[in-house]
């Protein structure tokens, strides 16, 4: 360990902004989110990639790989819409052992309504306080952390 060079101040100052994000960004559009539409950021995350699906289902396991949520998280979320009427579950055809999401029409207007006020959260969390000419740049560099959080994870 002695080896292991400090963080430059750049660098440090970039690890401590990037912490008090990741710990304080999901509660503000969480509560954003609930707030204005009824939905948690997980439900709405759940039901917009449902939206975005072919057919407009997924794989419960392949819901829970493309939300970032747990398998369990996934299915208690998934519980909750269906019990609302947002989403339906069943088994799939081509694999007795899978189950299936799908987003219902009630499900896609509640997306739609709801799509307003995510994108005025996350541009009033996010967007509005990044520079435009940075933005490509500050995608790419995140971008290169997130592939390499989901190879660890895989």
């Amino acid at each position: 360990m002695a080896d292991l060079e400090p963080l430059t101040a750049t660098e440090e100052a970039f690890w401590r902004a990037l912490m008090r994000i990741v710990l304080t960004l999901p509660r503000h559009l969480h509560n954003d989110m609930v707030r204005a539409t009824g939905l948690s950021s997980s439900e709405y995350t759940v039901i917009m990639n449902l939206s975005e699906a072919p057919n407009r289902q997924l794989r419960m396991a392949d819901l829970a790989s493309a939300t970032g949520l747990s398998p369990s998280r996934t299915t208690r979320v998934v519980d909750d819409l269906e019990n609302r009427g947002l989403v339906t579950r069943r088994t799939s055809s081509a694999d007795a052992r899978s189950n299936l999401a799908e987003i219902t029409a009630q499900g896609l207007t509640k997306l739609r309504s709801a799509w307003p006020s995510h994108l005025s959260s996350v541009r009033n969390r996010v967007l509005d306080h990044v520079d435009p000419r940075t933005l490509t740049k500050a995608a790419q560099a995140l971008e290169a952390v997130a592939a390499q959080l989901e190879n660890d994870r895989a």
